[in-house]
């Protein structure tokens, strides 16, 4: 089972993202406070469980979380202030909204940018190690899941259903075929050889 906190002397909140390495699409970051005896024997890193146990789980966060909450970064954004960046804002954003104020955080990966005064740690591969991060990184996944899922509505020739905006041979062959959308972020490599013609067929 994943570790409960960090620290215990302060409240904590765990803070990951999802949608870094995307071609299309906003990038989602979460950050959870749970009680300080929480347990949960199912909780992981998002990229560990299947769709349905995600979706499951969300449910459970937000049940049993005393806090928690979702900020999103879009491409516009992301191409104005580079992606790492985009991902620490976002962390910001969901730590802005969350109705209990933390007096530390823990942060998935190796860099953060320092949100007020606020004393955080990083954890490489957090989201496999402490509960708050794990649950997160299931929120920011499901959310922006679902957030790709009604753009694929709008853009059905990019396979967005399925790939969630990751770059698929299916996702770049329909960039090369139909061009780029308003959600594709222009400072990516979008075909993936170096190569970038947003309008082919004009």
């Amino acid at each position: 089972m994943l570790k409960s906190f960090f620290q215990e002397e302060k409240i904590e909140a765990g803070c990951d993202e999802a949608g870094r390495g995307c071609l299309a699409g906003a990038v989602y970051a979460a950050s959870v406070i749970f009680p300080k005896d929480y347990k949960n024997d199912l909780l992981n890193d998002s990229k560990q469980l299947s769709e349905k146990q995600r979706y499951k789980l969300r449910e459970e966060i937000e049940r049993d979380a005393i806090a928690w909450a979702v900020g999103v970064v879009n491409e516009k954004e992301i191409d104005k202030i580079n992606i790492l960046r985009a991902s620490f804002l976002a962390m910001h954003r969901a730590i802005d909204k969350l109705k209990i104020k933390p007096e530390y955080l823990i942060i998935d990966g190796n860099k953060f940018t320092p949100y007020h005064d606020v004393p955080y740690s990083t954890i490489v591969k957090g989201d496999g190690k402490y509960l708050s991060i794990a649950a997160a990184s299931i929120l920011a996944k499901t959310y922006r899941d679902d957030y790709m899922n009604l753009l694929h509505k709008e853009y059905p020739n990019y396979d967005w259903i399925n790939n969630k905006g990751y770059p698929t041979k299916k996702h770049r062959d329909a960039i090369a075929k139909y061009g780029i959308t308003p959600y594709h972020r222009l400072s990516y490599n979008l075909l993936g050889d170096g190569q970038l013609e947003l309008f082919p067929n004009e």
